[in-house]
């Protein structure tokens, strides 16, 4: 069995056992992004504390299994909504975000798309810029996903002081990978047996991404080797020829 990585797990509501469950399955590291509690905390100090539990007391947990710990910090979108309390828990990242392991600030994004999600989204984002940080973003489950995350490619574009490789768009699906990998974002699915993605289609979204970088490929060695002089043929507008056994007008 192989090592791996978990590269997005909120181990704080796991328990101890679960640790030495993924020990014993290969896992070497787990990164944690910052996450709804379950329930709206009443004011920035439990915040607070829960910066530290993710970057002093989790890494100490998961060391006693061999694990390394990572993390990031953010108020996430289902709290944002909340946008004073939001800008007293961003004023507190910089305490932590120079602390060993964090990884920068998420798991920022939308729920509801609404305008106070966008507001606290983009602050974040200052943040992010202005310390120089890496940025997750957590993209909806449970309203309009394509909309969402349309929203959010647009304000991290607008934004302009990140530059996309330093931005991992996650819970992609079907109808939103594509806008994020062509915005020059990495991407993460997110694989549960029933709900969001399944193993298969995420190994088909991975296929097609593949399948489209080597036409995009076999595209600019075509253009490269075409003599000076000759226009430029698009795969797309190209016509079969005949097949072998076909006749002159291509039929079989």
């Amino acid at each position: 069995m192989g090592n791996y990585i978990d590269p997005h797990i909120h181990m704080v509501s796991r328990t101890t056992d679960d640790y030495k469950r993924m020990a014993l399955a290969g896992c070497v590291m787990v990164s944690e992004p910052a996450f709804w509690a379950g329930f709206d905390r009443s004011g920035a100090e439990g915040f607070r504390d829960y910066f530290r539990q993710l970057t002093e007391y989790e890494g100490k947990r998961a060391a006693a299994y061999g694990i390394a710990h990572a993390s990031w910090l953010c108020i996430n979108a289902k709290e944002a909504e909340n946008v004073s309390l939001a800008r007293e828990v961003i004023k507190l990242i910089p305490e932590f975000i120079e602390k060993p392991g964090v990884l920068g600030v998420g798991e920022i994004g939308l729920n509801k798309n609404t305008r106070n999600e966008a507001t606290v989204f983009q602050e974040h984002l200052d943040l992010a810029a202005r310390l120089g940080e890496l940025v997750l973003v957590h993209t909806p489950h449970l309203v309009d996903k394509y909309k969402g995350t349309r929203m959010i490619l647009d304000m991290v574009r607008a934004e302009g002081r990140i530059r996309p490789e330093r931005v991992c768009i996650d819970h992609v699906e079907e109808h939103t990978i594509r806008p994020a990998l062509d915005a020059g974002h990495w991407v993460g699915m997110t694989l549960y047996p029933i709900t969001k993605c399944t193993p298969a289609r995420a190994a088909d979204m991975v296929g097609g991404v593949r399948h489209r970088a080597r036409a995009r490929e076999f595209g600019r060695r075509l253009g490269a080797q075409r003599p000076p002089g000759r226009p430029r043929v698009h795969l797309r507008d190209a016509r079969p020829g005949p097949r072998r056994g076909d006749d002159q007008e291509g039929r079989p």
